[in-house]
């Protein structure tokens, strides 16, 4: 199986909302997305991309598996 490869945010929002996710939506101090009741916490926007050991632990927060993320 292939690593998840490190991407930005924008790319990890559309990534989201093909997975079912709604938003994102502003939060506190971090936005977040929603799918039905599970909110789920996202990066803010900075330069450069988001690292593959992050993406890892949204995953699995998100319930979201590994075949899963690389398919869309």
């Amino acid at each position: 199986m292939p690593k998840i490869p490190p991407c930005t945010r924008n790319e990890m929002i559309r990534k989201l909302k093909r997975l079912g996710f709604d938003g994102p939506f502003s939060g506190g101090k971090h936005s977040y997305m929603k799918r039905g009741k599970f909110r789920l916490i996202i990066p803010n926007p900075h330069r450069g991309q988001i690292d593959s050991s992050l993406i890892k632990e949204i995953l699995k927060q998100a319930q979201i598996r590994k075949e899963d993320w690389l398919k869309v």
